[in-house]
């Protein structure tokens, strides 16, 4: 494999270094470690599952952190998301998990609010791995910046109210709340509608665009949102202060439809010209090329500790590890050279 990147765009990667925004405070404490946690969760899961695909009404049940020293909140639970409440498409739906006390400060909870939980969607195993590898997927971004969420994977037992065994145990992943990641890095959330493209921190948006191309994700868009909802399209947006209009940085999440997930019910968007998610194509914005070169840059510089990242996560199949390692691999080779970038990347950006 070639190792000749671009130096010209590792200097100017260099020369944006000081121009991202630098990591504040730490995490809560639960995504300061990266072991998976053990839970119960106790509640009307089947009405939850029964309701998902027309309701997202809110039930109260519990939560408890097993092992040593475990701990029980009181929480309210619903479905939440949308393509995967539906039946269809998942037999359990994605979850969030809104404490209804505030957690001790002796608690792994402690400072969280609202959680999202990204749960099993089918019981067949191999929807386990899909788990894997889309927390994979926030891990990949989080090496490349604290600009990012992150995530904490949990083995789940799922207990009906009043049964005598779990109605399922299953690997599942917290996600970071998006106040929580602004805070860490200084910054505000910003809700606003549409935007434009000048609007966006040119570094943060490239890097946006580049990431998502490494792992093979059309499924987002960093500039608006469904009709009639705040901006984006499975991305946030962070400013200096929470009224800001330029210097936006987008934050992705949901990484089920991209290649590198290659979950069996995700399908390209109907406005991107591919015919499958394992097809990368790149969608960041040409007026922000000279970034994304250093983005790109910036991505090569980290290929070893990228596919590194694979090796950490547990539960992995030796099998879909590799598959994954491939795929990734065959992004980064794609990123290797200054020419490579023009031609597979830059060649498709959007005016």
């Amino acid at each position: 494999m070639k190792r000749a990147a671009s130096f010209l765009a590792l200097f100017a990667f260099l020369g944006l270094l000081s121009a991202g925004p630098a990591a504040g405070r730490a995490p809560h404490p639960l995504f300061a470690d990266a072991e998976a946690i053990r839970l119960t969760i106790r509640g009307p899961i089947g009405a939850i599952r029964r309701n998902a695909e027309r309701s997202t009404d809110v039930y109260d049940a519990s939560l408890t952190l097993e092992g040593a020293g475990p701990e029980t909140h009181p929480i309210r639970l619903s479905a939440r998301g949308v393509s995967r409440r539906e039946r269809a498409m998942c037999a359990f739906p994605p979850l969030r998990v809104e404490f209804a006390g505030e957690p001790p400060e002796t608690s792994l909870f402690h400072g969280q609010r609202r959680l999202k939980l990204v749960t099993h969607c089918r019981s067949a195993d191999s929807f386990q791995q899909f788990v894997l590898l889309e927390y994979a997927a926030y891990n990949l971004l989080n090496l490349l910046s604290p600009a990012s969420l992150r995530a904490r994977i949990a083995i789940i037992d799922y207990w009906e109210l009043g049964a005598d065994a779990p109605l399922a145990s299953r690997i599942g992943f917290f996600i970071e709340d998006i106040d929580d990641a602004a805070r860490r890095n200084g910054l505000a959330e910003v809700d606003t509608g549409a935007i434009d493209a000048v609007q966006l921190s040119p570094h943060d948006a490239a890097r946006f665009a580049v990431f998502q191309y490494l792992i093979g994700n059309l499924d987002w868009s960093m500039r608006g949102g469904p009709p009639g909802e705040f901006c984006c399209h499975n991305a946030k947006l962070l400013g200096v202060t929470a009224n800001a209009r330029s210097g936006l940085l987008p934050i992705p999440y949901d990484f089920d439809h991209s290649g590198f997930v290659d979950a069996p019910y995700a399908t390209p968007p109907p406005q991107v010209p591919v015919t499958s998610v394992r097809t990368r194509r790149y969608r960041g914005y040409c007026i922000h090329n000279a970034e994304a070169r250093a983005a790109a840059a910036e991505a090569y510089a980290a290929h070893d500790r990228l596919l590194a990242v694979l090796d950490g996560i547990p539960r992995l199949d030796d099998r879909v590890r590799t598959r994954a390692a491939a795929y990734l691999a065959a992004s980064l080779e794609r990123i290797e050279t200054a020419e490579e970038v023009e031609s597979n990347l830059l060649r498709t950006c959007l005016r």
